[in-house]
């Protein structure tokens, strides 16, 4: 992936409000311009084509850019073979396993966003198979790219001390604005499931598995008709993936499998039931195909989740325990209820650090619309969401803390600012990196391309 589509990562499309990736995959170069060389780095070429290609899909994606498009473009494309030639010699690699989960997850999104794989060929004007080779060689640059970045900046640490000078230091227009954040409980309870629905599933996945045990079909083939996860597109596949890639109940049936003509037996998961094919082990790693089949819930097993939970409300409402007890003893939802309730959201400071403050937008859209009724303390009634398995459950939300807009500051915001001087600090030293990389690396710029503003130092000399 270029570098400079790593920078560039969210838009919104039509009414869907997908997130996607910048791909060059819609907008191809004009044929009628004749190709030229307009840098050279190293010894590589980035070709007119080359930048033509960002810009006609920059340009697709309605993406604005600061200054001269021709100036700014084949600068980023500069600065991602610098990366991608560190990462050589470095000998970093990404394991095509990952790669292609990657891809995987993100052809997924684009079918569960748009509804369907046509109407994501229609929008990408590109088929899937030719989708998913681009997206491979995208993702895995990206990924490269982000390795040799992290390697450069791992050391990164920032003082109680040093956060405070840096604070100090920001012009009072630099000073961040902090929307109004939310801190909210939630406790959840999955509706019943009628044991014949249950039965049911079961048995449709034991007669898949007699028929390809037979001979009498592929499994790919019934993972494309039947399976409900995102994989069927690919057979079911899910590419070499280590033990961490699943969760345990299915990990442990992938890895003790070892005859690729036979079905694994049932295995349960947060998810539904799925059953398994080995396609093959390498190293710590397998490859999968499965079916997934989830037992459906109805509308009077919702209803009888959310009256079992108003009732609950109204039990810690009228003092007979807490909102903290009931979430410990009483929620199925695996995220909080060892919490007392708290949700939290590593959104806003990375996985390093887990917040419980929420800015609306980065609430489940049914809390967002239950918490933005709430006066603080308010329990919600309950109410339908998903949960982070993409099923129905029953809820209820409590508001604790609503923290109004504010200029940051460091007694409320410290982590926020922490991680503004880190990332500072980070960009301080990759542009340090680059800078050096340009004066030990040969690099020529065309005449016709070195009229420009660059971001970084020493391209021309």
């Amino acid at each position: 992936m270029r570098y400079i589509r790593s920078k560039i990562v969210k838009r919104t499309i039509g009414v869907l409000s997908l997130t996607l990736m910048v791909l060059p995959l819609m907008s191809q170069a004009d044929k009628n311009v004749v190709d030229e060389v307009a840098w050279i780095v190293g010894d590589e070429a980035i070709f007119r084509s080359d930048i033509e290609e960002q810009y006609q899909q920059m340009r697709s994606e309605g993406i604005s850019m600061s200054g001269d498009p021709y100036c700014f473009i084949p600068e980023q494309l500069a600065v991602e073979k610098l990366y991608l030639h560190q990462a050589k010699m470095d000998t970093i690699e990404v394991p095509e396993s990952s790669v292609r989960s990657m891809v995987d997850q993100r052809i997924n999104f684009f079918i569960n966003q748009l509804g369907s794989q046509e109407k994501v060929e229609e929008y990408f004007h590109k088929s899937l198979p030719v989708l998913r080779e681009s997206l491979i060689e995208m993702m895995k640059n990206n990924s490269i790219v982000s390795q040799v970045q992290r390697n450069l900046t791992q050391d990164v640490t920032a003082t109680p001390n040093e956060v405070r000078k840096y604070f100090n230091s920001l012009p009072a227009d630099s000073v961040p604005y902090v929307p109004m954040q939310v801190e909210v409980q939630l406790i959840t309870l999955n509706p019943n499931i009628p044991r014949q629905e249950i039965e049911d599933v079961k048995a449709r996945l034991r007669e898949y598995a007699d028929r390809v045990n037979k001979g009498e079909i592929d499994f790919s083939t019934l993972a494309i008709m039947y399976s409900e996860d995102g994989s069927s597109m690919q057979g079911g596949e899910l590419g070499y993936n280590g033990r961490a890639a699943w969760v345990p109940e299915f990990a442990n049936v992938a890895f003790n499998l070892t005859d690729p003509k036979k079905v694994s037996r049932i295995v349960e998961t947060e998810y539904g039931f799925h059953i398994l094919q080995l396609i093959g082990k390498r190293g710590d790693q397998v490859n999968v195909r499965h079916i997934l089949l989830t037992p459906k819930v109805s509308q009077k097993d919702l209803t009888d989740a959310t009256n079992r939970l108003d009732s609950i409300r109204k039990e810690i409402v009228g003092g007979a325990f807490t909102f903290e007890e009931a979430a410990s003893y009483i929620s199925q939802d695996k995220d909080t209820r060892n919490n007392k309730g708290v949700m939290t959201n590593n959104s806003e400071y990375s996985d390093l650090y887990r917040s419980s403050k929420f800015e609306m937008q980065d609430l489940p859209t049914e809390v967002a619309r239950r918490v933005e009724k709430l006066n603080v303390g308010d329990i919600s009634e309950a109410f339908i969401m998903k949960n982070n398995s993409h099923k129905d459950v029953a809820a209820i939300v409590k508001l604790t803390e609503r923290i109004p807009g504010h200029r940051a500051n460091l007694s409320d915001d410290y982590n926020l600012l922490k991680k503004m001087y880190e990332n500072h600090k980070r960009e301080m030293i990759l542009k340090e990196w680059l800078e050096n990389k340009i004066k030990d690396t040969y690099v020529k710029i065309e005449p016709g391309w070195q009229n420009c503003e660059f971001h970084y130092q020493g391209w021309i000399r």
